[in-house]
Formats: structure tokens, sequence, C-alpha cells
């Protein structure tokens, strides 16, 4: 298992494939082991980067507080170390908030940007309110993952994050199967970088060009913050997806791929 030592931590990382670099980084409590879909697709035209974000999988706890602009100093402290001086950047979720941390704090280490599934701020401005009560799919109110046991935490996100049955109930069987080998001091750890989270008045300073990407079936993650990306990103595309869940990187996979490789290989 490739690993090495990034900001005094220990990160597990995969390459695969050939041509541009293209690092893909994956959300809250998810690792490199998500991204098969991606790299099956990816990897027949770019140098794919996938890894485990701290805390979780198979790279190390640090013992500071996390931030997303620590995770996103891992990002290019893992380029660094493959002699990488840019690339491109897709990030899921709380990977879409590392992204935009990179993209803001190391402008040119980043190519093309990618950003899925995720916010600039977790709540709503108040002038979103009326689109929300719109039938807009909103997450359940007053949920802090804080305050969850972990068992609560993993059931909330995998039933919400999922569209489809099947992958709901086979997830939250493979969560019960595997609860032993999971870190929830890392988990937690994460979950109070992502609650601190703010990029909404520095999103006019990403200079990559920008693909902004929702599920119209979001729960987990209200489309709206995608509105407000790609409104406060210079040139942004948004690209919503009928139907799409949180999670439409898996279900909908297809899709998202082709989406994605569209955006990557335009001019």
């Amino acid at each position: 298992m490739p690993t090495t030592t990034i900001n005094g931590n220990i990160m597990y990382y995969e390459v695969h494939g050939k041509g541009e670099p293209l690092v893909l980084i994956q959300g809250f409590t998810g690792g490199a082991s998500a991204w098969g879909m991606q790299v099956h697709a990816f990897k027949k035209h770019y140098q794919v980067i996938i890894f485990d974000n701290r805390g979780v999988g198979r790279s190390g706890r640090s013992k500071e507080p996390y931030t997303m602009k620590t995770m996103a100093a891992d990002v290019t402290g893992l380029l660094d170390h493959l002699g990488i001086q840019k690339s491109h950047i897709l990030g899921l979720s709380m990977g879409g908030m590392v992204a935009q941390e990179t993209a803001i704090s190391y402008p040119l280490r980043v190519g093309k940007l990618i950003l899925c599934s995720t916010f600039a701020l977790r709540d709503l401005p108040a002038s979103y309110e009326l689109q929300q009560a719109a039938g807009v799919p909103q997450p359940r109110p007053n949920i802090d993952i804080q305050d969850m046991d972990l068992d609560s935490l993993m059931t909330y996100l995998i039933s919400t994050a999922y569209n489809v049955p099947f992958y709901r109930a086979l997830f939250l069987l493979l969560m019960k199967m595997n609860k032993k080998s999971i870190d929830s001091k890392g988990i937690f750890d994460q979950a109070r970088a992502l609650s601190t989270h703010s990029t909404l008045d520095r999103l006019h300073l990403i200079q990559s060009p920008t693909l902004v990407m929702t599920g119209t079936g979001d729960r987990l993650v209200s489309p709206l913050h995608s509105d407000i990306l790609a409104s406060r990103i210079p040139g942004a595309k948004l690209v919503k997806v009928p139907g799409g869940s949180h999670a439409f990187f898996f279900e909908m996979s297809g899709t998202f791929n082709k989406e994605v490789l569209s955006f990557l290989t335009a001019a």
C-alpha cells in the first residue's frame, strides 16, 4: 500500500493511468475506495490520484484540530511528493470544500476545478428561504452531526445520501459489518472541520475554470448551495442532474463521469 508522510501525518494514496493529473477528493467519512467507478473511466484519459483523507481509512489521524485549510495543504503536499506542479481537482461534498480551499489558497496548483454536491457555508443565506420552501430538497432541520453517536451519524448519512433503496440497505449492512474498523475520533474530527467551513466571501478569488455539479434530489446538501457557488465563482458552469442524489456520483456514475470528462476535455 503506497503511503507517505504529509504535514506530519500518514497519507494513503493511489495513482492510476497516465496523462494530465486529476486529483479526486472524497467527502465526509469517504476514502479512495469509493472512487472505483470514476477511476475506471478517468484513468483512460488522465493520471488519476486518489487518497484517504486524514482521519479515515488507511490515513493517519493527527492530534491537532482539522480544518479545510489543513486538508487543502494535504492535497498540495501529496502533489509535491508526486512531483506534480499542477493538477485538475475534483472534490465531492466535504472534498468539494477541500477543493475550494485548495483553489483559493494555491491557485497556481489547480488546473480545472470540479465541485460536486458541496457548499461554501453550511447554512443557506436568508435570501434563499423562499426557494427552500418551494420544494427544494432539504436536510432534516436542526441536525448537528457532532451531537450524534457513531451509529446514528452513519445511519443518517447513508439513509439520506442514497435514493435507491438497494444501495441504502447495502451500505447500512456494510457499515454494521465494518463498525469495529471505523475510527470514530477521526470522523468527528472531520465533522468539526466541516462545521466551520466558510469560503462564501472568498469564492471570487477562484481563478480556475470551474464546474459546479449537483443532483436535484440531493437531500443531504441542498442544490441551492450549488446555485450560490456557481453565482459567486467567476465564469463557473452549473450542471444539475435531474433526480440525482447526494451520492449520484455512484448511483448515476455514467452521467457523472460523462459530465466530468466533457468539462475536462473542453477547450
